[in-house]
């Protein structure tokens, strides 16, 4: 029985538009993907389509194994990560990823981002990891589902859980974030650029800066999230 993927494919195109919009990405670099649970599979940007030119229509299904379902297009070439979260981490709903200046430069450095303000304790209780450079093996290996792999293996080596912390850097490339659904995505991808921007300057204003007390980061996470959350802007 056919199945009509209308509905997944312009979320999966309102987000990526979004993301351009915002000023997330360079040309047609980063994408973002959104996920139909019911029927196993997912949406994605097409390969190298520039934002100005993308249809709704042009989107491409596939499945969580990476057969193309539905689409005339070559799938965006970071596909095979965004299916192996998807596998992986049942309660997403999308992914996004972006080449974000100050994002990316943190990845080029390889550093996790502290958590120095209560904007970045507004979102999560933990630093933004950074995963270590991927392998000589992975590298040559099946690179972007290898991609997938590091992200959860530095979850796993960080004691991190995805459901709290939505996003992550992967050293000498680039972030990655998702969440309930594609907007949400985009809206933690904006999120990350941002705290990336403002650690910086931190930084460079103070060099000596200090993290934010344990106090503050439980205060600011848990009036915006949880049974007791109270705060809205």
């Amino acid at each position: 029985m056919s199945t009509n993927y209308n509905a997944l494919k312009q979320e999966c195109y309102k987000a990526n538009m979004e993301l351009n919009a915002l000023g997330l990405v360079i040309y047609t670099f980063g994408n973002v993907s959104a996920v139909d649970r019911d029927n196993g599979v997912f949406a994605i940007k097409p390969s190298g389509v520039p934002y100005e030119e993308l249809r709704p229509e042009d989107i491409v299904i596939l499945d969580f194994d990476n057969n193309v379902i539905e689409g005339k297009l070559r799938p965006s070439s970071d596909t095979k990560t965004h299916a192996y979260l998807y596998k992986n981490w049942s309660d997403i709903g999308g992914v996004a990823h972006t080449h974000a200046m100050y994002s990316v430069a943190w990845a080029q450095a390889q550093q996790d981002i502290p958590i120095f303000g209560t904007t970045h304790a507004d979102h999560l209780t933990s630093d933004i990891p950074c995963a270590p450079p991927m392998s000589d093996a992975l590298i040559q290996g099946n690179y972007e589902h290898n991609t997938g792999i590091q992200i959860l293996d530095c979850f796993k080596d960080k004691g991190l859980s995805y459901k709290e912390t939505e996003m992550i850097l992967i050293g000498n490339h680039g972030p990655f974030a998702w969440g309930k659904n594609a907007a949400k995505a985009v809206y933690n991808s904006k999120v990350l650029e941002t705290v990336a921007q403002m650690a910086t300057l931190t930084l460079q204003i103070n060099p000596s800066a200090l993290r934010l007390k344990d106090s503050l980061i439980k205060k600011h996470y848990e009036r915006k999230h949880g049974k007791d959350a109270y705060y809205g802007q």
